[in-house]
């Protein structure tokens, strides 16, 4: 059973059936061919179990907050005041690519919106100013990533769904994690710009009087984190009451910068709509795929397996990173976790790994999932946004930031604390 839903995955999912619609036919295949009993009866039943959970309101919240921000012009604002602040190392405005990925990460939670509103806004100033288009699009890329590991994220809200884990401490073991790989992205793009000057562009220096000035632009961004993560944190509002008070706030935020009109408003409901829309029919169909091959003794197979090979649990979790390593390759960031964290996390948890832990390592490795070849949705993404080159440039360009990013998964492995220390104080 184990290999006909693997192959059968990327049969269909080779075929561009829509991924929602893939996971339902695999519980309907896994329900003819496995099992002994009728599951189709308990569809209905799974159908409105799944998506009967106020903590999934959440989600249009923060996409919406996130569309406001994007469509808001308050993108254009954060870009050129970071550029004040990091155009003087190495690499110039590539710093500033990561910089404004890091903060609308930390606002939007989502890693595709990210790497979109960057890309929208820094490909002309790489074509004005003589940037390498390799390293600056995958910077762009990779900053992306970001937007699933700091809070508030899409991705940990629905980690936490799927494993039964307090969300509020999967946004604060997330931050540290995030924000240090964010540095290392500054630091290793200032290392290959200084060994490689030509891969980069000018690196330019502003005056304090300008970089202070252009706080003022920065401050309405930093004031929203604060509001919407911190009212967590604080225990003053759940979840989806900070996604909501966001809304509010970026409302006001985008006002303030003369961006809100009706086409505007429009656009963000309808983007909200859309992505709201594909995400809920992947969770949906993937708690349906969880019941059929639960039902029909998944679990017990995968145990038996790696009981087969004798694994320490250290050995298992390495196996379990080279498996979301490969799957990553091919199959699109959300319906990774929902296809594979449900049969994936129970078996970690019996081995002792802590589920907190094992979230952020997981969201790590697939972050990676977004920038490699050949699903790679930010690359897709930042290529669009190009209109000009091939695709092959932003793969290039984003191989620094993947060995990041295996670099923080070993860190993470090596010293769990970095996910679980922020949690243990607060």
């Amino acid at each position: 059973m184990i290999w006909f839903v693997s192959l059968a995955l990327l049969v269909l999912l080779a075929l561009s059936i829509p991924v929602g619609i893939v996971l339902f036919l695999l519980g309907f295949g896994i329900d003819q061919f496995f099992s002994g009993f009728p599951l189709m009866r308990g569809l209905g039943q799974v159908v409105w179990s799944s998506s009967n959970s106020s903590t999934l309101i959440a989600i249009p919240f923060f996409v919406l907050l996130g569309e406001i921000l994007v469509r808001g012009g308050i993108a254009e604002r954060t870009y050129a005041a970071l550029d004040k602040w990091f155009s003087w190392l190495p690499g110039g405005l590539v710093h500033a690519n990561i910089g404004t990925a890091t903060m609308f990460s930390a606002t939007s939670g989502s890693s595709v919106a990210t790497a979109a509103t960057v890309a929208t806004v820094a490909m002309p100033q790489a074509e004005k100013l003589g940037y390498d288009p390799r390293l600056f699009s995958g910077a762009i890329a990779a900053g992306g990533t970001l937007g699933i590991l700091i809070p508030p994220s899409i991705n940990l809200i629905v980690y936490g769904f799927l494993t039964e884990t307090s969300i509020p401490k999967l946004f604060v073991a997330g931050l540290v994690p995030g924000l240090l790989m964010a540095a290392i992205f500054v630091l290793v793009t200032a290392v290959i710009c200084w060994f490689r000057p030509s891969l980069g562009g000018p690196s330019r220096s502003f005056s304090w009087r300008d970089k202070l000035a252009s706080l003022t632009q920065l401050l309405p961004v930093l004031l929203l984190f604060v509001v919407v993560v911190g009212s967590i944190y604080a225990g003053w509002a759940t979840p989806t009451e900070s996604a909501a008070v966001g809304v509010a706030m970026a409302l006001l935020i985008a006002a303030g910068n003369r961006g809100v009109n009706l086409d505007m408003l429009r656009l963000s409901l309808l983007g909200t709509v859309r992505i709201t829309a594909m995400i809920m029919l992947v969770i949906i169909g993937a708690y349906f795929l969880n019941f059929t091959l639960a039902s029909a003794g998944l679990g017990r197979e995968l145990t038996s397996l790696i009981n087969a090979y004798d694994l320490s649990p250290m050995g298992t979790l390495l196996l379990v990173i080279c498996i979301y390593i490969v799957l990553g390759f091919f199959i699109e960031t959300l319906s990774l976790m929902v296809a594979t964290i449900p049969i994936i996390v129970p078996i970690m948890a019996q081995m002792g790994f802590d589920k907190l832990w094992l979230g952020i390592l997981l969201i790590v490795l697939i972050e990676m999932a977004l920038i490699t070849p050949p699903v790679g949705l930010n690359l897709y993404v930042v290529q669009g946004a190009r209109q000009k080159g091939n695709l092959g440039e932003v793969m290039v360009g984003a191989i620094p930031y993947v060995l990041v990013m295996l670099l923080m998964v070993a860190l993470l492995v090596l010293l769990p604390d970095l996910a679980l220390w922020l949690p243990s104080i607060i």
